[in-house]
């Protein structure tokens, strides 16, 4: 049996899901990060800079305090996060790390073109350095350097051996300066006494079905198999399953009924109240970043247009969705003048309907607090 419910009401609890609808809701400092990424399920990390990078913009969103610091606290002493691979390279809750082993291990068996490049010699250098103390590619000094084979490829040998250690995961990056990479052996960084075991598929699998329940609230297969089709198979299978149980409900969103969305029966028979919040969203946001899913949610497509030629470009390098209550109602293009400490709105986009003079005070508000934020 199946269900429709009104795009509002779907609006509604997604925003509740992703702790958009409440000023506070992790407390504060790194212990609030920690909770924030397991309600998430993992935070994406990006390098654009243009105002303060998305992963802490991210957080900022969700715990009013925010500091770059209390991410770092997280990370490299009480080791609640670490950093990995989900559809990006993003932090994950530490208690998670058993559901990355076996995508590590195959790292291992299968290196691929890339890293199979990577020599031993290469590899066990880089790994006896690290046997001393964690170390960052700049320190290490003695390469011989070659001529690089591709954009993103480096002309010291150690930083590919540096990338294969991260992926096959014997090691961590357990900090970062700035955006430098500072690794260390994985085992010294957790300090286990037996470090994690695989799981299986089928767990592998319930953990994506949980994660994106968590922190979506009504899910479809194309939001839990985000950018890996590969896994449709056995996710579909295993939602059946669940629906079998009773452990989830069929429904479909009025006006997009041509896709599949699965909640649990509790949440169902939840009122949920719309939020009166404003929030400047980075263009990675968990809210902004499934395309397709924010289409079918708010009937707004996101263009991100920081590699389209200037002249091309509809709305901005880097342009930041507005969402002011439950819905999408403006896009800033905005940038941080760190010289002379200010926030520069390079242009206002008003999504039609939603040029409010209250709506635009909610918006200058943020804008305020958002400033603040980025000459921390």
């Amino acid at each position: 049996m199946s269900y429709k419910v009104k795009k509002e009401w779907a609006k509604n609890l997604w925003i509740e899901s992703q702790r958009l609808n409440i000023k506070s809701p992790f407390g504060k400092g790194a212990e609030a990060v920690a909770k924030a990424v397991l309600q998430l399920g993992y935070v994406q990390i990006d390098t654009i800079n243009v105002i303060e990078r998305c992963h802490h913009h991210i957080l900022f969103n969700r715990i009013p305090t925010y500091q770059k610091s209390d991410l770092e606290k997280a990370q490299s002493h009480d080791k609640s996060v670490f950093e990995y691979w989900t559809h990006a390279l993003s932090y994950v809750p530490a208690q998670d790390y058993k559901y990355f082993v076996s995508r590590m291990k195959s790292t291992d068996t299968s290196p691929g073109s890339w890293y199979g490049s990577v020599s031993q010699e290469d590899y066990k250098k880089v790994k006896k350095i690290l046997s001393i103390g964690p170390v960052t590619i700049r320190e290490i000094k003695d390469d011989v350097l070659r001529e690089k084979t591709h954009d993103w490829d480096s002309k010291k040998p150690s930083k590919k051996a540096l990338q294969l250690g991260f992926n096959n995961g014997d090691f961590v990056i357990s900090r970062r300066d700035g955006m430098l990479k500072v690794y260390d052996l994985s085992s010294r960084h957790f300090a286990w006494s037996k470090p994690p075991r695989a799981v299986s598929d089928l767990e592998y699998t319930n953990y994506t079905i949980d994660r994106a329940l968590c922190s979506q609230g009504l899910v479809s297969l194309e939001s839990i198999c985000h950018l890996v089709p590969s896994r449709k198979k056995i996710t579909e299978n295993e939602l059946s399953q669940r629906v079998k149980r009773k452990e989830l409900v069929q429904v479909y969103i009025e006006g997009s009924e041509a896709i599949s969305h699965w909640v649990q029966p509790q949440n169902l028979e939840r009122k949920i109240k719309p939020s009166s919040l404003t929030h400047i969203l980075s263009p990675f946001d968990p809210l902004i970043i499934q395309r397709k899913r924010l289409k079918c949610f708010f009937d707004y497509e996101h263009l991100f247009e920081a590699y389209i030629p200037k002249e091309k470009r509809k709305h901005g390098y880097f342009t930041l969705p507005v969402l002011s209550g439950n819905e999408i109602v403006a896009l800033l293009d905005l940038k941080t003048d760190r010289v002379e400490q200010k926030l520069l709105i390079q242009s206002w986009i008003w999504r039609k309907g939603f040029r409010l003079a209250d709506i635009k005070i909610r918006i200058e508000k943020e804008l305020a607090r958002f400033e603040k934020f980025q000459l921390r």
